[in-house]
């Protein structure tokens, strides 16, 4: 009789832990789905190719620093971070207009993005470089793949949107940002 209650409360014990695992569980925010349809915005560690036609001396390649900020010929640092390509490439020119260039064209390619982050049941957790198109999938396999305890389903992501830090599980099929951290969480079962 004892061991029948004994198995009974293990049993309500192992039902409880995984009910409250499944209530745990929280889809994607929106605000997270949507970053990955919105023009890419630059921070630190982006590496971007500037050209401004006819004008050798200031087309090269320039690094976003810590600060967000990238150090330009003749007007100095100029605020990338949280811009799109278009945007930097107007708040250049119009710099450059100030007393330097009559009509400068400025041109801005991303040379190398930030790095992404894999981190949990994963062969070999690390920082790996990010290329466009990227999925879940993707940096897990390049991150060694699933350990045989990982849960292969769902994996956390999280990014920066807006200035804010944003946390949630996504389908391994969802697209990966620059920047982004990825945690492959181990499974009940």
């Amino acid at each position: 009789m004892v061991i029948v209650k004994r198995l009974t409360l293990i049993f309500a014990v192992i039902a409880l832990a995984m009910i409250s695992a499944c209530t745990s569980y929280q889809p994607a925010p929106q605000v997270l789905e949507k970053a990955t349809i919105q023009p890419y915005r630059l921070d630190s560690g982006d590496r971007l190719r500037i050209t401004v036609f006819d004008q050798p001396g200031l087309t090269n390649s320039y690094t976003v620093d810590q600060a967000g900020y990238i150090a330009f010929p003749l007007i100095g640092q100029v605020a990338a971070r949280g811009e799109t390509l278009t945007q930097l490439e107007k708040a250049i020119a119009i710099k450059l207009r100030k007393g330097y260039l009559r009509d400068p064209d400025v041109s801005i390619e991303v040379d190398r993005y930030r790095s992404i982050f894999v981190m949990g049941e994963v062969g070999q957790p690390g920082q790996y470089s990010y290329v466009p198109g990227m999925t879940v999938l993707n940096a897990v396999a390049v991150a060694g793949g699933f350990t045989s305890r990982a849960n292969e389903r769902q994996v956390v992501v999280t990014r920066k949107v807006n200035g804010s830090i944003v946390t949630g599980s996504v389908p391994v099929t969802d697209p990966v940002l620059a920047g982004d951290t990825l945690y492959v969480r181990e499974r009940l079962f």
